[in-house]
């Protein structure tokens, strides 16, 4: 059985796994029931405390981008209204209001092992190596970057899948190994296409996207679909336009206000950076579910729906 996490839930259902943040129920062969709850974690190390309405902005944030997408791009998704998945899988009836706005009935797929990063900017651990090598997973990039530097074209940047701890960023050909190579040019190819979509339009709201990563699995048809979170604040680095200047590291709508108090205890020798965790302060709680509210209503141009959350 998987360890007691804050926020998880317990649905009738089969649990088919409990990640950092989502807890996936299988609902039969063809379908999941994806709940992202309010757990935070930062530095590998899940929180005892939760941040409100973190979950809802991820499910939400998602099926607002999947919406703008799916002419183009094939996705998982049967719906994130409440009323609609609780009418397709009844068994979880008492469990509304627990699921009210965090919730997304999703087709089943077998997903393939990569996480596939685009990376406009160089930021993370794509500039870590560059810094210290010149390289980005063993590949020479150009002399002369700067950290935050836009990168044109962008980057793709395949990364493994790792269960545990940080993925691993690997070449394109350790990705057609992995994978295969027809998959690969296509995962490439709708990455891209997800991501210069997605940066111009939040560009156009405020928003710069400096790097994202997706999932993909290819259902029983054969079909490649987009599966998981697509550019939330968990998955994308989310810099406000306003405020960019390369040559160093950039605020960011996300966990920010939560990683800077952890560096801070972690400097003074009160953390060590692994579990348990230090108790977070009600202003660090506040100010990162601020951030992630503020990124949905900047994006969406609607703050997120509370009455509909429990």
């Amino acid at each position: 059985m998987s360890p007691l996490l804050v926020g998880e839930t317990r649905l009738p259902l089969p649990l088919l796994r409990r990640g950092k943040v989502r807890d996936v129920y299988e609902v039969d062969d063809a379908r999941l029931l994806l709940v992202a709850s309010d757990r935070v974690s930062a530095f590998d190390v899940v929180m005892r405390e939760l941040v409100p309405h973190k979950g809802a902005v991820l499910t939400q944030m998602t099926a607002w981008w999947l919406r703008r997408f799916e002419s183009d791009v094939g996705h998982h998704m049967l719906s994130c209204d409440v009323s609609e998945i609780v009418r397709a899988v009844p068994a979880i009836a008492m469990h509304r209001d627990e699921l009210s706005g965090r919730a997304m009935l999703c087709r089943r797929t077998e997903v393939f092992p990569v996480e596939c990063v685009v990376r406009g900017y160089l930021s993370g651990s794509a500039w870590k190596e560059y810094a210290a090598a010149g390289t980005l997973a063993g590949d020479r990039l150009p002399n002369g970057l700067r950290e935050s530097d836009r990168l044109d074209p962008p980057l793709f940047s395949p990364a493994t899948k790792a269960v545990t701890g940080h993925d691993e960023n690997i070449t394109l050909a350790q990705m057609v190994l992995l994978v295969g190579a027809e998959p690969a040019i296509t995962l490439e190819r709708l990455a891209r296409l997800i991501y210069e979509r997605g940066r111009e339009i939040a560009g156009a709201r405020g928003i710069m996207i400096a790097d994202t990563k997706f999932e993909f699995g290819r259902a029983a048809d054969g079909q490649i679909l987009l599966i998981d979170e697509c550019l939330t604040p968990d998955s994308s680095r989310f810099w406000p336009v306003d405020r960019y200047e390369a040559g160093h590291g950039q605020p960011s709508f996300d966990k920010q206000p939560l990683r800077d108090w952890l560096d801070a205890e972690r400097r003074a020798g009160r953390w060590k950076g692994n579990a348990p965790p230090p108790t977070l302060p009600d202003e660090v709680i506040a100010a990162t579910s601020a951030r992630y509210l503020e990124a949905f209503e900047r994006l969406t141009g609607s703050p997120l729906d509370l009455t509909l959350l429990p």
